[in-house]
């Protein structure tokens, strides 16, 4: 049963031309998340957003740094996921 891998990708917000940064991860790489959970904060102008866990696994790899410049698309990190006995 193969593990697989899903991307964390900054989601269009409707912010326009603001500029997106990355606020603070909220899950340390290593870490189990279960799919909603909380793993970053994004900040548009005034307005912080909360990114949710794409699905349960492990946050792997966080591919971004707090106060980086991130763009709509851009993969911010993967999350793991092991593979259901049915795959």
């Amino acid at each position: 049963m193969p593990d697989r891998s899903i991307k964390l990708e900054l989601p269009e917000l409707g912010m326009g031309s603001v500029p997106i940064l990355v606020g603070q991860w909220l899950v340390e790489a290593g870490r189990e998340v279960t799919e909603g959970d909380r793993l970053l904060e994004i900040v548009a102008g005034s307005a912080t957003v909360d990114l949710p866990a794409p699905a349960s696994g492990v946050l792997r790899e966080m591919l971004v740094g707090e106060d980086e410049r991130v763009a709509v698309g851009q993969v911010l990190g993967v999350v793991e996921v092991a593979a259901s006995r049915d795959d």
